[in-house]
């Protein structure tokens, strides 16, 4: 476990920003100050890709869409508060993970196939299916995969102008 102020040293950030951040990507803020690795993870990653001028409405939007996505699985089922962020920090099959929730969908992204239906939670069963109300999880999945796309190319981009300010900034050792 981590407090807010263990993160900001970490991370170079102030604890207010931190608690911003969460608050923005809807985050519970841990009454006990007390944040799980995932968090950390989840932190850091939005950080990384702040840093490497990635716009953080961008961000927001897709965070919406992964969560959407992880709903429409029933991800949300296992009873975790945090149930959004509990796969941040693990690093096993990295192609398969979303971007910022780093969910492993099972499959390498891009892929276009999904497995649906597991559902491990009991709840009352709706009038409507979900996909007659508008909610389909390949459309979803398509939506991420747009813009994860387009976010990675943006990194590949901007790979080349950090690693020459990386140089740069050597001399001022």
């Amino acid at each position: 476990m981590h407090t807010l102020g263990d993160m900001a040293k970490a991370l170079n950030r102030s604890q207010l920003y931190l608690r911003e951040v969460l608050k923005r990507f809807e985050v519970p803020l841990a009454k006990d100050d007390r944040y799980s690795a995932a968090t950390l993870a989840f932190l850091r990653t939005v950080i990384f890709l702040r840093t490497l001028n990635i716009g953080e409405e961008r961000l927001r939007d897709l965070w919406h869409l992964e969560k959407k996505l992880l709903q429409l699985l029933y991800v949300d089922s296992a009873g975790s508060p945090t149930w959004f962020l509990d796969a941040c920090g693990l690093t096993s099959h990295p192609r398969r993970r979303l971007l910022l929730s780093n969910f492993d969908l099972g499959f390498a992204l891009p892929a276009r196939a999904v497995q649906l239906g597991l559902n491990f939670a009991e709840v009352r069963a709706e009038l409507f299916a979900g996909k007659e109300m508008g909610e389909d999880a390949i459309r979803v999945l398509g939506e991420v995969l747009k813009l994860h796309h387009a976010i990675c190319g943006d990194l590949a981009a901007e790979r080349v102008m950090v690693t020459a300010a990386n140089r740069w900034a050597r001399r001022f050792k």
